[in-house]
């Protein structure tokens, strides 16, 4: 499997575990998976009413570029999803934080972009 369809495929996984992990059955909020394989975007999204409240948002946005480096454009889960790519075998250098700003990649260990 080429490199770039295998790190579409562990994105979509990795979507979907955090997807699942943040789903609570019995309540009027619910995530909301919404893949782009074609154009490799991952997002998860919390939609729903608590009370009178409307919320919504996305609380996970995960990229992957045609010359396959894997942007993780927002985490707002606990699982510290670029440390799962990196458990699943793929190189820090392919991958970008892209919620740091550009000045403070080169910091991070990862790609700067």
């Amino acid at each position: 499997m080429d490199k770039l369809r295998n790190y579409r495929k562990i994105a979509r996984e990795l979507a979907t575990y955090a997807g699942k992990l943040g789903e609570r059955p019995n309540s009027d909020i619910k995530t909301q998976f919404v893949f782009d394989d074609e154009h490799g975007h991952y997002l998860l999204y919390f939609n729903g009413w608590r009370g009178a409240k409307r919320t919504y948002g996305c609380y996970l946005h995960i990229e992957v570029t045609d010359d396959a480096k894997i942007w993780v454009h927002h985490d707002g889960t606990d699982l510290k999803i670029a440390q799962l790519f990196v458990d699943k075998g793929i190189p820090k250098s392919d991958i970008v934080l892209g919620f740091h700003a550009p000045v403070k990649r080169p910091d991070s260990g990862f790609a700067v972009a």
